[in-house]
């Protein structure tokens, strides 16, 4: 793969318009600011990351965790592109503005993600695969519908679909991002049918055409014809190890502000991974501080700058093994020992006392239920659109939503379009109000 080929400002939706006028590397600028003053990026505001929202204490949630991981994910970038430009001085490729196009990605990795946490991933999963929804499978199958979009359901992918997917009413090329920054996006880029049953994957059925085009324009590797399954764009790396560091490390400063874990196991576990003067160095500002949550932010400071720097280190190191299409793994899953181990740590502790604690346990089992109801009610309308009830339900949902496509698979995701974009606070009031548990103020 080459960089002046990677590197593209052509947006989707308007290849006609790009193709008119040179490519301008503030375009890559734009695709930032065009999320952040979008509807879906602000309703990330009120959908779970990990803790119940709102509460007492303020944790994280879907919009200030995009935000941190943009702000790890442009300091990457520009390290990589000072260095990529010092490699190649002569090159016509945007090393500059690869900080901006890894900070746009990183605010959009998480937009397609529904609410309640990840369990609204395998809510949505679950209802296919073993709950009530399983028996669309043949009816969707018999018209080429892809069952395991909806079984595997992927929050990556449905970033993409809400990214690229023309929407009724909408412009064509939805978001009109640039190739390069849609690209970046897609963690797993092959179908649901290579997934393995696992939530992992790049793009839906729907879409699967659309990323080929991308692909193939700014020369991405490809692996497989049928399925479909491309090598890894060369930023991904950037924004999947941006999302690594901030979600882990972030998450051990939540728990400690909700007491989950105390103030001495947290200091622990983020001073393990320093060694010899700079862990000497970090005690030393420790002892300058009184303030607790002061000392665990610095910390948490000190840790995601380790870490920037040495993911950074590594791409620039396996750069040609990326760009070849080689390299495996992760580059969290590559740093040095002393780091990987701490990193470890704070992952196990993560799951056994962050992610199974009680709070988070009762946000998963919401999730579930409310999910699983909103889509077997909307479900049966969209296949039974005549009935009285089905009508009323379907009046619920915006028009740009497609419930009256051809296709079964088509009408599914309509649903599934609408329940993923709702707000923690929005699945349980329409929750409520079809069960009749609340009702509006008369």
């Amino acid at each position: 793969m080459d960089w002046e080929r990677l590197l593209s400002a052509k947006r989707f939706g308007m290849e006609h318009y790009e193709n008119a006028k040179k490519h301008e590397r503030t375009e890559y600028q734009r695709d930032y600011d065009r999320l952040i003053f979008s509807s879906p990026f602000r309703r990330l505001q009120n959908k779970t990351q990990v803790f119940p929202l709102p509460g007492s204490i303020f944790v994280h949630n879907r919009l200030t965790h995009s935000l941190e991981v943009a702000s790890v994910g442009r300091s990457m970038g520009e390290n990589i592109g000072r260095e990529l430009r010092k490699k190649y001085p002569g090159s016509d490729a945007h090393f500059e503005e690869i900080g901006s196009i890894v900070a746009a990605a990183c605010l959009a990795h998480d937009m397609g993600n529904p609410p309640f946490g990840h369990s609204g991933e395998k809510a949505i999963s679950t209802f296919f695969s073993e709950g009530k929804g399983a028996f669309l499978k043949s009816e969707v199958e018999q018209e080429g519908g892809r069952w395991s979009d909806f079984t595997c359901f992927e929050g990556n992918a449905n970033a993409i679909r809400l990214l690229m997917h023309q929407f009724r009413g909408r412009r064509e090329g939805g978001f009109a991002m640039t190739y390069s920054t849609l690209a970046s996006i897609v963690k797993y880029p092959y179908s649901s049918e290579l997934s393995g049953g696992k939530n992992k994957f790049g793009f839906f059925a729907s879409e699967e055409d659309d990323y080929r085009q991308i692909a193939e324009d700014l020369g991405i590797l490809k692996q497989n014809e049928s399925p479909l399954k491309f090598v890894r764009y060369p930023l991904v790396y950037l924004v999947e190890a941006a999302d690594d560091i901030c979600y882990q490390v972030m998450d051990i400063e939540d728990a400690h502000k909700l007491r989950l874990l105390t103030t001495e196991k947290a200091i622990e576990l983020l001073l393990d991974f320093f060694e010899g003067e700079s862990r000497e160095r970090c005690m030393r500002i420790l002892s300058y501080v009184t303030d607790v949550n002061e000392q665990i932010a610095y910390l948490r400071s000190a840790v995601i700058g380790l870490l920037v720097g040495e993911c950074s280190v590594l791409f620039l190191a396996n750069e040609e093994h990326i760009l070849a299409g080689e390299f495996s793994g992760t580059l969290i899953g590559n740093v040095s020992p002393v780091v990987a181990k701490a990193y470890g740590r704070c992952a196990e502790f993560a799951l056994q006392y962050i992610y199974r604690s009680k709070d988070v346990l009762d946000i998963e089992l919401a999730g579930y239920r409310i999910i699983g109801y909103l889509l077997e009610v909307f479900t049966d309308a969209i296949r039974n659109p005549k009935h009285a009830y089905s009508k009323l339900l379907l009046d619920r949902i915006p028009e740009q939503y497609e419930t009256n496509s051809r296709s079964l698979y088509g009408k599914t995701q309509s649903v599934i379009d609408y329940i993923s974009g709702m707000t923690d606070v929005y699945a349980l009031d329409l929750y409520r109000k079809i069960t009749g548990i609340g009702l509006p103020v008369v």
